[in-house]
């Protein structure tokens, strides 16, 4: 009985042996000569999965520091729970996650920014899908403390460079080249966009036009499948639902009436046109007050965090990404002074947040004046035409569509 114990528990480690040896020869050939089709495939997979669970785990820890910090279980509406704390604590709260942005970015940063989106499609451009990894997990840290805390910023730009950080050490572990740098970097991408938003589509998409600026047939069955695996895991977590939900009557009245969707194109273009145009405005008075009064570098969020806190002690929608607003336009429960007031409000509020060097992206605040912007201007069409308009919020839902994210609206850093 001994000897055939000793003989099978031989068996088995001779076959663990030989399959380790296995696994360390692909390894090497990975490293030595690439991926073959077939495996960088696996590999996408794998990313697209770590991607999808980075994107998740970014979400959930801004949903539960906002809950602990502004003392509510529904953090989608925030917005309402918001308006009815005291106004010192609405104050205090964004000023505290400035200092807290300013010490982390002033210790571990050269230059005190947070990495974004601009910085992915920097890395997919000119440094062979590489991104800078210590400072972009300082930079994702950053983000979640502004989301959390009352920054007027998005969730996917960081959730994005996050992914792009997994793709970056995977791409120096199996010396990927600049070719599969990319595809790898894109995969990572399309997989945190499809986690966040439960859209596997819509994140192939932009890894392939916003990220990758092609769409190169080797790299798209593996930005596909790592898209579907960051949807997966999503839908896993969150559930099968969208992140918006749309009301029934929201149908186009008569062909009459596409000529004012033309219309609220143009309009859109000149608001995300504003919309950048102030980012880089707000930068450049910040820079100046800072070199005037020489303050240091740290000081500079926390300050931020000053004035953001006093614009929510009358505007709470300013609040992080905004969902609950939108929504609100999407089901066009607000009239139209509030829906120009929220779209001023909101860019100048995102404004202050970026030239402050706080953390987040524009994408979401992008959709939330998108859908303000059509919905205010839906209100006055239907009004003129009442006979030839159907419902007021098909244009906020086209207003969310027509005004594209500034990604790329940034200033070059210095070196």
């Amino acid at each position: 009985m001994t000897d055939s114990s000793n003989r099978s528990e031989g068996r088995l480690r001779a076959s663990v042996g030989r399959v380790s040896a296995s696994w360390r020869e692909v390894w090497s050939l990975i490293r030595s000569h690439g991926p073959s089709q077939v495996q960088f495939w696996f590999i996408a997979l794998i990313l697209g999965s770590a991607a999808g669970i980075a994107a998740i785990g970014f979400r959930a820890g801004v949903e539960t520091l906002q809950a602990a910090l502004y003392g509510t279980d529904d953090v989608a509406m925030l917005h309402s729970f918001a308006a009815s704390l005291p106004w010192y604590w609405l104050l205090c709260l964004p000023v505290i996650g400035g200092l807290t942005v300013g010490l982390l970015l002033d210790r571990f940063t050269e230059d005190a920014r947070v990495r974004s989106v601009a910085e992915v499609i920097e890395g997919a451009a000119l440094r062979e899908g590489r991104v800078e990894r210590k400072r972009g997990l300082i930079s994702a840290l950053a983000s979640m403390i502004t989301l959390s805390t009352g920054g007027s910023t998005g969730r996917e730009g960081p959730v994005v460079h996050l992914a792009s950080v997994l793709a970056t050490y995977v791409s120096s572990w199996i010396r990927a080249d600049g070719i599969t740098g990319r595809d790898l970097l894109g995969c990572a991408v399309a997989a945190a966009v499809s986690a966040s938003f439960n859209a596997p589509i819509a994140g192939a998409l932009f890894a392939l036009e916003v990220v990758l600026r092609h769409f190169a047939v080797h790299a798209f069955a593996p930005i596909a499948i790592a898209s579907v695996a960051g949807t997966v895991l999503g839908r896993l977590v969150w559930g099968d639902v969208t992140e918006f939900t749309l009301p029934d009557k929201n149908a186009l009245a008569f062909y009459v009436e596409l000529p004012a969707f033309v219309l609220l194109g143009l309009l859109c273009g000149l608001v995300a046109v504003a919309l950048m145009r102030s980012i880089f405005w707000a930068d450049d008075l910040a820079n100046a007050v800072q070199a005037r009064l020489s303050l240091p570098r740290w000081l500079r969020p926390m300050a931020t965090g000053l004035i953001l806190g006093m614009i929510a002690i009358f505007f709470p929608h300013i609040i992080g990404v905004g969902y609950e607003t939108t929504s609100a336009a999407l089901q066009g429960s607000l009239a139209f002074d509030l829906a120009v007031i929220f779209v001023v409000i909101k860019v100048a509020a995102v404004a202050i947040t970026m030239a402050g060097r706080m953390g987040g992206g524009i994408f979401s605040p992008s959709l939330m004046i998108g859908a303000l912007t059509g919905l205010a201007f839906g209100t006055v069409a239907t009004a003129i035409a009442p006979e030839f308009s159907g419902e007021g919020t098909l244009y906020a839902l086209a207003g969310m569509a027509r005004l594209p994210p500034p990604c790329s609206a940034r200033r070059s850093r210095p070196r």
